[in-house]
């Protein structure tokens, strides 16, 4: 059984500079908080936003896309999901309505036509969705963006006929 290899990295300027302005937009709050009050609540709250979203930054830089000879591996920075090719469901073009298309880059989840779905993406790209064979966790389905839908849709396409007609002893 062999199956075809694939690696895909995406950037995204726009998500960059979104993480980018609100890392600026928290931190100026927070100096401009300490400023008026000093350190209260407030600005520590401000600080810490403006550090989760530098964290954003570096860690949603970019999305690498792997498909091996047995998984489907999705890594943004530190963060990854890894997913057994015999696990893959269905692959298909993403039809999420537009408020979960574009409500959140990076790794989110968001419930979605009563099904849970874990979210590795950029904003600006086409997106795939892959039901799971079996549910991990709460998780039912995985979306993540790619500049190469049809490519990865066609190698996820063979593996799951493969699976399908290779003979059990």
């Amino acid at each position: 059984m062999h199956h075809p290899t694939y690696e895909e990295k995406l950037t995204s300027r726009r998500t960059t500079a979104l993480f980018v302005v609100l890392t600026i937009l928290f931190l100026a709050l927070a100096i401009w908080r300490w400023m008026a009050v000093g350190w209260d609540f407030l600005s520590v709250v401000f600080l810490c936003l403006s550090a989760l979203f530098l964290f954003y930054v570096i860690n949603y830089w970019m999305l690498v896309i792997r498909v091996t000879e047995t998984d489907l591996v999705l890594k943004f920075g530190i963060l990854s999901w890894k997913l057994p090719l015999e696990e893959l469901g269905v692959c298909r073009l993403d039809d999420a309505p537009a408020w979960v298309r574009y409500g959140g880059a990076g790794i989110h989840f968001a419930l979605v036509r009563s099904q849970y779905r874990a979210f590795f993406n950029f904003l600006e790209y086409d997106r795939l969705l892959i039901d799971f064979k079996k549910k991990r966790g709460m998780v039912e389905a995985l979306v993540f963006s790619t500049k190469q839908p049809e490519t990865i849709m066609g190698i996820l396409d063979s593996v799951r006929q493969e699976t399908h007609t290779t003979p059990s002893l």
